[in-house]
């Protein structure tokens, strides 16, 4: 039996969700259906503050939009089929899968709004098959909505705002990324997002990229090169990484198989994300009663989906029922207009150009402030070096000192005669952009913005600057901790003259002596100082520190030994002599020996 439904939405990510609140909203019945656990598309795994405007969830994690949207859509009466498939649309009929009652379902709707997001990209490089080898994507679905680490020392490969965000979550995790690799000259990302693992000591290498990974049943390590203008790997210039897992962010395409199944007309838009169904203004694509929004549309922000899905929603409505919702789509398109006037939407402008679809560009501030506030007066810092769209330092300040302009995409100045130091902003600035700094006469105060787990009031900590160098050992000052947006500020006392220059720190840890070798209770520092000695050769080593030389016979110690040179001397392994491999090969009691003189025969 063929189910009627007035509106279906395909995806309750945030455009399909902004897209069904908005057809509900006036009367209309509404289906969403989607094949995740639970509503919410990406934004469930993203624990990060987003950007933009209050209007549109700035300062709010992700995870926590999802359960807002969602909330927001069930209370207008919306209908979700979760663990749901469409698996094909045909000229009659939709037709649905649901995969936990194992149940096909026949659908016919009057309108579909298609909002099924995109899928990752992928590159070729050697042994890509080895297990270890994730997607953005699954490594933030394991780490943050199953609470699994799939590794613990991790090569990033693509420095866009989405390898940078896994970098950062992974560091809140636990675990240690070893570098980012970034084939463009430049960072891809956000410049803030770069910044903040910067500081945490992860290094950014652009023009560089994965060649290799190396194991056999998984990966143990992965060889990275510098590339050519061509983005070709240059010879010679490789270079090896101990780690075990490989996260490759290197991009997402729209997700177009249903929109094609609809009827729907898709070009090739490049500056788009790829292939793309072509649609007007309104969200609409060649076939009358099918819209789409959100990353099917255009590889885009979060917050342009949401609004792009309020468009296309409002406009079913307005078909369906007959209302005149000019007015919300108007102010929809917009706020759509001032998200996308800043240099980070220069490619999706032009991309949509193509289509007909134009968007202003400019009108907001480029010029950074110079004016830096007087010293000895507790004040804010903002770091924030690049047009993006977003203001919640403007609107959360209580003074009204911080001002960016008049568009979203605006570079923020501060009024000092105004600013007052309570650190408002800094709680609520989504790049972790905003410190605050005072002189005082025999040392300094800077306020760090901090979302790790926190430290004693009066602990000695080593402090870091901008590229996690460390630059000097300080103190905890006071802890103001941010119950809500969970970003605290810790306040350090720092040697006079630093406070421009510290901007993170990290705790003493007392850590216990790792033996490597167990036989002869060799540890790992003795081996780290016998090499920094001079003694670079296994077999050196085995004779100065008798490494190897115990009951097991190197089985245990030699790779770890070898490890341990490689790292210390920047050598591959695979260049290192192993070591000689001397009988016996375990070892035998002399009485064993003593009767192997007697006549008996075998």
């Amino acid at each position: 039996m063929v189910k009627k439904v007035q509106a279906l939405v395909i995806g309750a990510g945030p455009a399909g969700l902004c897209g069904s609140i908005a057809i509900a909203e006036n009367g209309v019945e509404v289906l969403v259906v989607d094949e995740g656990l639970v509503p919410g598309g990406q934004l469930p795994k993203q624990t990060h503050k987003f950007f933009g405007h209050e209007g549109f969830f700035a300062s709010v994690r992700g995870f926590e939009i999802g359960e807002k949207l969602y909330n927001d859509a069930v209370n207008l009466g919306v209908k979700f089929l979760m663990k749901t498939t469409v698996s094909g649309i045909y000229e009659d009929v939709i037709v649905l899968y649901d995969r936990e009652n194992e149940r096909i379902y026949e659908i016919n709707a009057d309108y579909v709004l298609i909002a099924t997001g995109a899928s990752e990209r992928f590159i070729s490089f050697k042994k890509n098959y080895l297990p270890g080898v994730y997607g953005a994507g699954a490594v933030q679905t394991l780490m943050n909505q199953y609470r699994v680490l799939p590794g613990n020392d991790f090569l990033i490969v693509g420095a866009g705002n989405i390898g940078l965000i896994v970098a950062y979550q992974l560091l809140q995790a636990g675990a240690n990324v070893k570098a980012i690799v970034e084939a463009s000259n430049k960072v891809g990302g956000y410049l803030v997002h770069a910044n903040k693992v910067k500081r945490m000591g992860v290094p950014i290498l652009l023009r560089h990229t994965i060649v290799e990974a190396i194991g056999e049943e998984r990966v143990r390590g992965a060889v990275i090169s510098e590339v050519d203008d061509s983005f070709n790997p240059i010879k010679g210039t490789e270079k090896e990484l101990a780690v075990d897992t490989i996260c490759l962010a290197v991009g997402l395409q729209p997700s177009i198989e249903l929109a094609a199944q609809a009827g729907a007309e898709i070009k090739y838009i490049p500056e788009l994300g790829g292939y793309v169904p072509i649609r007007d203004e309104n969200m609409k694509t060649t076939v009358d009663n099918v819209y789409i929004a959100g990353d099917l549309a255009s590889i885009e922000e979060a917050s342009t989906a949401m609004i792009e899905g309020y468009i296309a929603g409002y406009n079913i409505a307005q078909k369906i029922t007959g209302l005149d919702l000019s007015e919300n789509i108007s102010k929809m398109k917009k706020e759509l207009e001032e998200f996308r006037r800043g240099p980070f939407s220069g490619k999706v402008r032009k991309g949509l150009k193509k289509f007909g679809v134009e968007f202003p560009e400019g009108g907001f501030r480029t010029e950074p402030q110079k004016d830096e506030g007087p010293a000895g007066k507790l004040r804010v810092k903002i770091e924030c070096p690049q047009n993006i769209p977003c203001n919640p330092c403007e609107t959360s300040c209580p003074t009204g000192a911080i001002d960016v302009g008049g568009n979203i995409n605006g570079l923020p100045y501060v009024d000092y005669d105004k600013c007052i130091g309570c650190g408002v902003c800094v709680m609520k600035c989504p790049g972790l952009a905003i410190f605050l700094v005072q002189e005082l006469s025999d040392y300094s105060i800077v306020g760090i913005p901090y979302e790790f787990e926190l430290p004693e009031k009066g602990e000695k900590v080593l402090l870091l600057d901008r590229n996690g160098e460390i630059v000097g050992e300080g103190e905890i000052e006071k802890i103001v901790r941010n119950s809500k947006g969970k970003t605290h500020i810790v306040y350090l006392k720092v040697p006079k003259g630093l406070e421009d220059n510290v901007r993170h720190f990290v705790r003493h840890e007392e850590k216990e002596e790792e033996i490597v070798c167990r036989c002869e209770e060799i540890t790992r520092s003795e081996i780290e100082k016998a090499i920094e000695e001079g003694y670079t050769d296994f077999e050196e080593l085995r004779r100065y520190l008798r490494i190897s030389m115990g009951p097991c016979g190197g089985r245990v110690c030699r790779l770890q030994t070898l490890s341990i040179i490689s790292l210390k001397t920047g050598i591959p392994i695979s260049e290192l002599e192993s070591g000689r491999f001397r009988p016996p090969s375990i070892p035998i009691p002399f009485k064993a020996i003593l009767k192997g003189d007697e006549k008996d025969e075998i």
